[in-house]
């Protein structure tokens, strides 16, 4: 395998197209990878060449980023490491002001950050969740003071409202402040609906699109199969009874997916996993896709998905049975509306080459 580099949205950040997520870096959640199997994880990935590492303060109670930066530093990989980290969630209990979004948790988080890390800046800033309180101008500036202060060099946002990250990016560029680089947001097979909004943002205004849970929290992983989701393990099974809604799965509409995905995997001689991932990195926008295991040999699975190409019809096959609804008011904008608006004169798009991709000599793969 040959990993490949994507600059992460219009940074000059240069990223792997597949990162590792340190979210499986310890068992406090009732499962996950103990040290000795985090840090062959991790060994694993960086032989690969692989250089970009998601974790947050909130996983595994600090553990992640403990053992992340203590893996890091053991073989004396800072320099290359692509460190992205996110702040948002209250470790300390009933206190309002030391979680959400507000100055004094950003800046706090941060310090906590590093300590854990056992550096003196994150790659990667990012907004672990919209606290539906704090407007975007105090966090955007706050974020830039803490990239003018050498702590923090790119920002980004995860599961906000779209109008939120135009908001913030709008704000960022009238007042000079550093940008978003990238929107962490889920996408995959069975999660669509950031192709509405999200996608058109992020590349029309420099946000590469850093995905997770690509497999759909396990259920495109190849653990289940044709609907039968009995006597399974994995995260989907220990979280069943959960309310959060990223791991509420199991549907009709998905299991028609994960038969379909079937299918297509038998077709191509490749795993249920591979073809996930290779569908949702080559998608519009992406610039990363975070993959996480607890095993070697799931990662070292997972590190193949980019090594093939999915042909057109089966793509379409894949495409047409995951393909989301479309809420108003994007269901008002077919065909018979644009004839309106056009006065039935033929509006097409711009060719592919209108405005040339961005090469670099090498590795480097393009913009994304």
């Amino acid at each position: 395998m040959s990993m490949i580099y994507y600059t992460l949205g219009n940074s000059g950040l240069k990223v792997s197209r597949l990162a590792l997520g340190a979210m499986t870096f310890g068992t406090e959640w009732g499962w996950g990878a103990d040290k000795t199997a985090a840090r062959a994880l991790f060994d694993t990935y960086v032989e690969a060449g692989g250089n970009f590492f998601d974790t947050a303060d909130a996983y595994t109670g600090g553990t992640s980023e403990t053992w992340l930066g203590a893996f890091i530093a053991e073989r004396g990989l800072r320099d290359r490491a692509v460190i992205a980290t996110k702040f948002s969630m209250n470790l300390e209990g009933p206190d309002p002001n030391t979680g959400g979004n507000g100055r004094k948790n950003i800046v706090r988080a941060l310090d906590a950050s590093l300590k854990r890390l056992g550096t003196d800046y994150v790659d990667l800033y990012i907004l672990h969740c919209w606290d539906r309180l704090t407007p975007p101008e105090e966090v955007m500036r706050t974020l830039d003071d803490l990239v003018r202060a050498g702590k923090v060099r790119h920002v980004g946002l995860s599961d906000v409202p779209a109008w939120y990250a135009s908001r913030a990016q709008a704000v960022a560029e009238f007042r000079g402040y550093e940008p978003i680089s990238t929107l962490q947001l889920e996408y995959s097979l069975v999660e669509r609906n950031i192709e509405h909004e999200f996608v058109p943002f992020g590349t029309r205004h420099g946000a590469g699109i850093m995905v997770w849970s690509p497999l759909g929290s396990g259920l495109l992983s190849g653990k289940y199969h044709s609907g039968d989701a009995r006597n399974v393990s994995g995260r989907l099974e220990t979280v069943r009874g959960t309310t959060n809604p990223g791991f509420q799965k199991f549907t009709d509409r998905n299991w028609a997916i994960v038969a379909e995905l079937e299918k297509v995997s038998a077709a191509l001689g490749r795993s249920m996993a591979q073809v996930a991932l290779n569908w949702v990195t080559t998608q519009p926008g992406v610039a990363s896709t975070i993959i996480g295991a607890t095993r070697v040999e799931q990662l070292q699975d997972n590190l193949g998905a980019l090594d093939f190409e999915i042909p057109a019809e089966l793509r379409a096959r894949l495409e047409l049975v995951s393909r989301p609804a479309v809420p108003f008011p994007y269901s008002f904008f077919g065909s018979e509306i644009q004839g309106g608006i056009s006065g039935g004169a033929t509006v097409g798009a711009k060719p592919s080459g209108y405005c040339p991709e961005v090469l670099v000599e090498g590795t480097y793969a393009g913009v994304s």
